[in-house]
């Protein structure tokens, strides 16, 4: 079921809903009600703060205490946010505003009558407030349901009707607005990653995108199998030989006429890795439907670049296969030849994912874009050196990693810089090819896989590559505004970096 999202004036107490959600923040002898949850809190007589003291609530953010109105409001249920203490200019963090709003929503799904009708009367005093609210909002009450079955009750989360934030500042409605659009391309990007790998071959990601591309006027091209032999694409062809379901290669753009600048978006989508003849062991293994995240992400950012009517140029490659072992798969010492031209010595067929990516990489440099970023659950290293909510920015420039570093951290999402020391080339030397798909050498894994991928930039091409293998899956418990399974990790960053792209 859809959920509609919209901005309303009204007094919140007064609101015909099934729940108000309002803040409060810490740091006083009890909460004090945020900004947006007064009317309320007049409501209860002034007494808000002191009842959820009743009920030990701190403030601390993400802390949700529901209390039923009693009639004290029109809405049957309140649902108090702790948003840490005030700030001093006024404005709270986006970022805080909008893991507040997706716990509660979270809150109200675990419910299990639900609430089909959800007015957030959170900070909403200026239109970025009022979007970061709507935005954790919808992130919070998603759901996942494919698989349910008919006799299982619909998760509560699925029956939301409609979210309203109140909000009476200028540009509020266009900001929501905007919010939706980002939350319906996380979502997107959620449920790829969490449908089931026998359910998204190659094939039926390729046909996602051919959807897309109908609904939202962008101009797409597939090169299936055959086409992939016959133009070299080595990676792609050497990856996906050893399934049943062969390799695609997807290009979406979105252009404008009053553009200036044009971006490019890799983005790897192994649709299962099982690691080849490399196999996985089976703990590491049960989780890999979601080896296709950056192409899922590439994809929903696309759809929101053509749904917001970007003044810019964007090119969207989605890199695509599955890793299967068999009689045909390539084996360890084999030798691709990636599009382009140059060979790589498959040393581990766990390390696919690059091979893939080069081929797109090279392949995206036709388009003669100004900026080039990757998106790829491509190591284990990665989790190990940043855990599992923060992905790592890498590029062949300062200038370049700090500017995708900073739209990650403008967007919401946790993305932290790192190196590609040149001193780990030497650990990709291969005796027989041009360079090995993996280092003779322990550590470093995330770093060399990047310096793989950078050996297919061209000089003077402005390159990123974003490894989100730990943040693209949640494998513990939800939090803020982040379920469990696939998170959308890296789709808002890149539709920030068109934005500011759009805007120069």
């Amino acid at each position: 079921m859809s959920t509609s999202l919209s901005v309303i004036t009204e007094s919140p107490s007064s609101l015909d809903a099934d729940a108000i959600v309002v803040g409060y923040h810490s740091g006083g002898e009890t909460p004090e009600p945020a900004s947006g949850a007064r009317d309320v809190d007049a409501a209860f007589s002034g007494g808000l703060g002191t009842t959820l003291s009743l009920l030990g609530a701190s403030g601390a953010p993400e802390e949700v205490h529901t209390l039923a109105s009693l009639g004290a409001v029109t809405a049957p249920v309140v649902v108090a946010v702790g948003l840490g203490p005030a700030p001093r200019d006024g404005a709270v963090d986006s970022e805080v505003l909008s893991r507040a709003a997706g716990a509660a929503l979270r809150s109200l799904a675990a419910r299990p009558e639900g609430a089909g009708r959800v007015a957030l009367a959170l900070p909403a005093d200026t239109a970025a407030e009022a979007g970061s609210a709507a935005l954790g909002a919808r992130l919070g009450a998603y759901s996942y349901d494919r698989y349910r079955t008919a006799g299982r009750t619909e998760p509560a989360s699925g029956r939301y009707t409609s979210l309203s934030v109140v909000s009476g500042a200028d540009g509020a409605a266009e900001a929501v607005e905007r919010a939706g659009v980002l939350a319906d391309a996380v979502c997107l990007t959620r449920d790829l990653v969490n449908t089931a790998p026998a359910d998204l071959v190659p094939e039926d990601l390729a046909a996602a995108a051919q959807e897309a591309a109908a609904q939202d006027g962008l101009a797409i091209e597939v090169l299936d199998e055959r086409a992939l032999a016959e133009g070299g694409y080595g990676g792609l062809t050497g990856v996906g030989q050893g399934s049943v379901n062969p390799p695609r290669l997807v290009r979406l753009a979105h252009s404008h006429p009053k553009a200036t600048k044009t971006i490019a978006f890799v983005g790897k989508g192994i649709t299962f890795d099982s690691g080849g003849l490399s196999l996985k062991p089976a703990g590491s293994m049960d989780w890999m439907k979601s080896d296709m995240a950056g192409a899922a992400a590439v994809l929903a950012a696309m759809r929101a670049i053509a749904a917001l009517e970007l003044k810019v140029n964007v090119v969207g490659y989605l890199a695509v296969a599955e890793n299967m072992p068999s009689g045909t798969a390539q084996r360890p010492s084999d030798v691709l030849s990636i599009y382009g031209g140059k060979t790589v010595e498959v040393l581990n067929t766990d390390a696919e994912g690059r091979l893939v990516m080069a081929d797109a990489l090279v392949r995206a440099q036709e388009d003669g874009p100004d900026l080039i970023v990757d998106i790829a659950t491509l190591t284990g290293a990665q989790l190990v050196a940043l855990g599992a909510r923060v992905f790592a920015v890498m590029a062949n420039g300062d200038e370049v990693r700090e500017q995708v570093t900073a739209a990650a951290g403008t967007a919401g999402e946790a993305a932290w810089p790192m190196p590609l020391p040149a001193e780990l080339r030497s650990g990709l030397d291969s005796s027989v090819a041009d360079i090995a798909n993996v280092s003779a050498e322990r550590w470093g894994g995330m770093l060399s896989a990047g310096v793989f991928l950078k050996e297919f930039i061209e000089e003077g091409v402005a390159w990123a590559h974003l490894d989100i293998a730990g943040p693209s899956f949640n494998q513990g418990g939800p939090h803020g505004y982040t379920p469990k399974g696939g998170t959308g990790a890296g789709t808002r960053t890149l539709v920030r970096l068109a934005e500011e792209y759009a805007a120069m």
